[in-house]
């Protein structure tokens, strides 16, 4: 089933969650979508409620959309925060619910446990809780959940290309691929094989968004069918208010006043502006366009987003996670020169990969194509205050840059546009979110951008995740590709 009826924990007591126990199901009654009592003050740590809810209304379409795509008929934080952008939001719930609930070649407990996986690689606590519950509903082992060594070995043979899938997916080849569909009574069949891939590289993904727009916890209950759900350890949790108090105290004591940040805003206004214009005077060479993007991937090295150690993963959610150090490294970091840049006409999502998805796992293309067009193309052609303004360029240059950070390149798109649109604070913000969401704060949040509304970055969000999953589904099905020829 979809996400929208499982919460994960409740109240925060010493690390431990409980909360009454009548809320996991639902009775229909008049009113019919329930929304879960928030956690803390609202859907999101990082947008106030009362943006939230004025800007979707909780409408009847989205009413409408939960009804038809949630099993339990609950309006989750995920959804009230995309529900921003409803006609986003319809595109996201039509693909996920057919990925989770429709025919397909996994059976559903298999989506569910693959869907906790997955988030594990990000300690997405929230995703896995959601699926924890649903895994149960749909007749899941619960002793799988016990972690890893208790799963069939053909679930633990996935562990690798999760791994890559969500740290570095370059490295995938067809030799991956092999491996996991040779005969034996273990092996995937293609067609699970890919819906396999289109719900990992989804949920690493959604953590992006989970994280990167703060997704508040959701009351609910502090077990499921008799499974302990797990303590939520992200920033989402009610403490974290503590240390987005902390952040917000020394952004608002720093120099930085409303008056640079509207010259901020029109500065970037006037330089969507003359890229414009630079544009329509004269044309990069093929050469120029090469270079340019080699040194934008050089400097997203210079991107970092603070010093980190190892960090710590509870126990809770080590046990779905194999080799729980292995994370995101620079795609262009010296010495790994030998790896090859993925030139995006050679192996296109819409040339290639959505024929090839499409063709093993029917419907999924289509769903998958709207989705990313859905999310590329959207505009309400504002800017903060500004109306009538054409924001295509900055629209390119954020899924661009995740695309650069990934290693992949257009041809045609001058990278001299990221550096021009793309200000610092921002990168670290979109660098963070994308490769490790996990270490998403408030202060990043609210550091770009300030002029702009939280509307607009939560479309920043839907833009990374899209990106982020089209990056790793051309890997993944560029390698399928190469096993096949």
């Amino acid at each position: 089933m979809n996400r929208l009826g499982s919460g994960p924990v409740g109240s925060a007591a010493a690390g431990q969650y409980r909360v009454c126990g009548n809320c996991r199901k639902v009775p229909r009654q008049e009113k019919r979508v329930q929304v879960s009592p928030p956690l803390t003050r609202g859907p999101s740590a990082f947008i106030p409620e009362n943006e939230v809810m004025q800007a979707n209304g909780l409408d009847e379409r989205t009413n409408l959309l939960v009804e038809e795509y949630s099993t339990s008929g609950r309006l989750d934080n995920i959804t009230q925060v995309m529900s921003i952008h409803t006609q986003y939001l319809e595109s996201f719930l039509r693909s996920q619910f057919y990925m989770l609930r429709m025919d397909g070649p996994l059976p559903l407990p298999y989506r569910h446990y693959i869907a906790i996986m997955a988030a594990a690689r990000h300690q997405c606590s929230y995703l896995i809780n959601m699926h924890v519950d649903e895994f149960l509903k749909t007749g899941g082992i619960a002793e799988w959940l016990n972690g890893l060594e208790y799963i069939p070995q053909r679930l633990k043979n996935l562990n690798e290309i999760n791994k890559l899938l969500a740290h570095r997916p370059w490295l995938i080849t067809k030799e991956h691929i092999q491996k996991l569909v040779k005969t034996g009574e273990n092996n995937w069949s293609l067609p699970e094989l890919v819906h396999a891939v289109v719900l990992l590289a989804h949920y690493h993904a959604l953590a992006s968004f989970v994280f990167g727009s703060g997704i508040n916890p959701e009351r609910d209950l502090g077990t499921s069918n008799g499974v302990r759900l797990i303590a939520v350890n992200n920033f989402c949790v009610c403490d974290l208010a503590n240390d987005n108090n902390i952040e917000n105290a020394s952004l608002t004591s720093s120099n930085f006043g409303i008056a640079d940040s509207l010259s901020e805003l029109e500065a970037l206004m006037e330089r969507m502006k003359r890229l414009q214009e630079d544009k329509e005077d004269e044309e990069a060479s093929q050469e120029e366009m090469a270079t340019r993007f080699e040194k934008e991937k050089k400097e997203s090295l210079l991107v970092i987003s603070g010093a980190f150690d190892d960090e710590i993963v509870s126990t809770d959610v080590s046990r779905y996670v194999e080799d729980p150090g292995f994370g995101y490294k620079d795609f262009a970091r010296r010495g790994e020169d030998h790896l090859p840049t993925f030139r995006a006409q050679d192996y296109t999502w819409e040339n290639h990969g959505f024929s090839l998805v499409n063709r093993l796992y029917s419907d999924i293309g289509h769903l998958l194509d709207e989705k990313f067009r859905m999310v590329y193309n959207l505009t309400y052609n504002t800017m903060a205050t500004h109306e009538d303004v054409d924001t295509t360029t900055l629209r390119r240059a954020l899924f661009n840059y995740v695309h650069c950070m990934y290693g992949i390149r257009y041809d045609d798109y001058d990278y001299g546009e990221v550096n021009q649109l793309l200000e610092r604070s921002l990168k670290v913000y979109i660098k963070t979110v994308t490769c490790y969401p996990e270490r998403t704060t408030k202060r990043m949040y609210d550091s770009y951008w300030r002029q702009f509304k939280h509307s607009e970055k939560v479309h920043v969000n839907l833009l990374l995740m899209e990106a982020r999953m089209q990056a790793e589904l051309l890997y993944a099905l560029r390698a399928i590709t190469r096993h096949l020829t």
